[in-house]
């Protein structure tokens, strides 16, 4: 059997990460997701044995639930209001 390293650089994506791992995976320093974790923007690890691990759908749900820069009118171009009341 391989390294811890040689057999993680295998794997498609993990599903649980380190602290380090997390960040980079939300394109953050550690310290600023430290900050993030502190203020209840991401979330807390979970321990197994104790090590931290993030999971990385929760780090998903919590990207999704940070603010947009210009507010919440403006997704993807397009107005957030019922588009389908043109047609009605």
């Amino acid at each position: 059997m391989g390294s811890k390293a040689k057999v993680a650089a295998r794997l498609p994506l993990r599903r649980g990460l380190s602290e380090s791992e997390a960040a980079v995976y939300l394109s953050l320093s550690p310290s600023f997701f430290r900050r993030l974790v502190e203020q209840d923007l991401m979330p807390r690890p979970r321990l197994a044995g104790g090590r931290r691990i993030w999971d990385i759908e929760e780090l998903d749900l919590a990207f999704k639930t940070l603010p947009r820069e210009g507010g919440e009118e403006a997704i993807f171009g397009f107005q957030s209001e019922d588009t389908w009341a043109d047609y009605s």
